[in-house]
């Protein structure tokens, strides 16, 4: 359905509100309070439900922010995206997806929201008066760029712009998820080695200690998109969303699991494949139940991730759990099954068929070539290696998320990629980026922008510790896309440049290493290590010393041009991700700064360090603070 400012949905055609009143939301991250009138209601005859938050008269800027996600089953926004708002003059618009798009694909993809911000835009005229403007963005990470595209894609009128971020390709799902599966467990403990070379003072390549079939599947999850230097975090990997999104393709493709084992072309029933020795079918017998926790009397080795718990006698004989989690001996079998129904001496059957085959299901879902990652899998004539799959199931997972981009979009909008995104790899901007081009030629940046941001993953917020101290977040990119995005709108203010980038052979993104040559809005920084005195000839990016050597740390650091100043200097000698150290610095880039540190234990250590940046200045708002790191290698003997 496409919808405009002027049509009426006949499902959510009649919204009402049941909940209108004055309320004070602090987000504890930022610190900020703000005061708001909260309206709440939804559409009659729907699950369908939203929640406006406008700012007073005085404060209003003539402007909403309707953040988005597919698996948003609750209505009220989070308090970040509240204080921001509200703090900005802004209203904010969040809906629940007709109580989450898994549950309603066909209303929840982005007619719930069209419907949601249509009403919030009569709410607001009734509060600041119909001749005040309600400019309205939506914005949305991963699922949620999906739906931001889905929503700029199929309506007119409704939203001004958009701001999606980290996007997938139409065919991202299930084979990113899947080829990082693959990947880890071929590549196990040799990963640490492809950090390790990766890191600064590494020798550089990621392939030097595989052997022929680990460099091939690191080959192939390069040239499907992972980002190579993005194995540094290879401990907390698990695939993503991919053990929701396999339950999918059991249910829309059965016979796969079979068909892998079996038939001729499938890597499941070449007798030299690896994955005859990691397959798994190993029988024990229940020792005790406890709720959802399901004692065995043994547990084999191997990669156990995700495999089917199989019931082969007992009450529930021919039940199969799927995709159980497994630690030591017991299984957290879920709601795969009531777990009333087994008893203590069943004997059941650990099975990984279906998450091995799962791994390679991407090279069985070759979609139109354009979407190059997968062109790895095509012989010279253009046709696949592998048999494939009766159904292309990536565009229906897409489509269930909001709709299969196209690049032809109403309003303007500026994309948000992540040069380490691990799970909607990198190039899926650049592919959405060339649809564009085909569709508007030389009129594309009239209002479309890219900014890549380096040393940043695919979540906003970082996770652990150790995240903290190799990759930064997208918040405040996407804050200040926000703002440049309104001031396009309502000012014909141009924003800062699309960042310049290339894509290489294996679908990496590189970015250029100056500020002026890379664009976008992100700090670039370079950080050396030398003995002796700032400025040392010996400046590098790893350093061997002694221990009790002083050390000084360098870092370099500019902005794109008209993209602000620099605000904070951070240290973290240690790679903790706490950063205790912060240098006296504000004022225009480039800049260089200046620290030393001893280090009195022998061992190998990263000093990282930390800049960020603010458009106007202002050190102390904790909103809008785009940031960068660099890391060097210390080994102290």
């Amino acid at each position: 359905m496409f919808i405009t400012a002027d049509n009426v949905d006949p499902e959510l055609a009649e919204p009402y509100t049941d909940v209108d009143e004055e309320r004070t939301i602090t987000d504890t991250a930022s610190g900020v309070t703000v005061t708001c009138r909260y309206v709440h209601g939804g559409f009659t005859g729907t699950n369908a439900r939203f929640s406006f938050y406008f700012p007073s008269v005085a404060d209003y800027r003539g402007r909403f922010f309707h953040h988005t996600y597919p698996m948003f089953t609750e209505e009220d926004a989070t308090p970040d995206v509240i204080a921001f708002g509200i703090s900005h003059g802004a209203y904010v618009v969040s809906a629940n997806n007709d109580g989450g798009v898994p549950a309603s694909p066909v209303l929840g993809g982005y007619r719930v929201n069209a419907a949601a911000a249509k009403f919030s835009k009569v709410v607001a005229a009734e509060m600041y008066g119909s001749d005040i403007p309600t400019r309205g963005y939506l914005y949305g990470a991963s699922g949620g760029a999906y739906q931001t595209l889905g929503g700029l894609e199929n309506t007119s009128g409704v939203w001004a712009g958009g701001v999606p971020m980290v996007p997938g390709t139409p065919n991202s799902i299930p084979s990113f998820q899947g080829v990082q599966m693959l990947a880890l467990r071929v590549l196990g403990e040799r990963l640490a080695d492809i950090a390790d070379a990766l890191e600064p003072g590494g020798d550089g390549d990621p392939y030097a200690t595989l052997n022929e079939e680990q460099r091939s599947i690191l080959d192939e999850a390069s040239t499907l998109g992972f980002p190579v230097r993005g194995w540094w975090q290879h401990r907390t990997l698990d695939g993503g969303s991919f053990w929701l999104v396999a339950a999918g393709v059991c249910a829309m493709d059965p016979s796969y699991v079979d068909d892998f084992w079996s038939l001729a072309g499938y890597e499941g029933a070449d007798p030299a494949s690896s994955v005859q020795a990691d397959r798994i079918q190993f029988e024990a017998t229940i020792l005790s139940i406890d709720d959802r926790l399901v004692t065995l009397s043994a547990t084999p080795g191997g990669d156990t991730r995700g495999a089917d718990l199989v019931i082969v006698s007992g009450a529930a004989a021919g039940v199969s759990v799927p995709f159980v989690s497994l630690r030591s001996n017991t299984a957290d079998v879920g709601a795969g099954i009531d777990t009333a129904v087994l008893a203590p001496g069943d004997r059941v059957r650990l099975d990984n068929s279906w998450a091995i085959a799962l791994q390679y299901y991407h090279r069985h879902q070759l979609p139109t070539p354009d979407l190059y990652g997968w062109n790895q899998f095509r012989d010279a004539n253009g046709e696949p290696w592998y048999p494939q799959r009766p159904t292309l199931l990536g565009p229906t997972m897409a489509r269930a998320s909001g709709g299969i981009s196209t690049g032809q979009f109403n309003g303007r909008m500026i994309m948000l990629g992540s040069v380490l995104d691990v799970e909607a790899y990198p190039w899926s901007v650049d592919w959405y980026h060339q649809q564009v081009r085909a569709i508007r030629g030389d009129d594309t940046d009239d209002d479309f922008r890219v900014w890549f941001m380096d040393n940043c993953d695919h979540n906003p917020t970082t996770r652990t510790d150790a995240a903290e101290a190799h990759v930064v977040s997208y918040d405040g990119e996407m804050q200040q896309a926000l703002l440049d995005l309104d001031a396009w709108v309502a000012g014909d203010i141009s924003p800062p440049s699309s960042s310049s980038y290339r894509v290489t052979a294996r679908s990496q993104i590189e970015l250029p290493e100056t500020a002026v040559a890379r664009g976008g809005v992100q700090p670039t920084v370079r950080l050396v290590v030398a003995t002796g005195n700032e400025g040392s000839e010996d400046a590098d990016v790893v350093a061997h010393v002694n221990a009790g050597d002083a050390l000084t740390f360098t870092a370099t650091a500019d902005l794109p041009a008209g993209t602000g100043s620099i605000v904070s200097v951070e240290w973290d000698f240690e790679s903790t991700g706490s950063y205790p150290v912060r240098s006296d610095v504000a004022g225009a880039a480039p800049i260089d700064v200046a620290e030393t540190h001893t280090y009195t234990q022998p061992g190998t250590h990263f000093a990282v360090v930390r800049v960020t940046a603010r458009r106007d200045g202002d050190a102390h708002s904790p909103f809008r603070r785009i940031q960068n790191v660099a890391r060097a290698r210390i080994v102290v003997s």
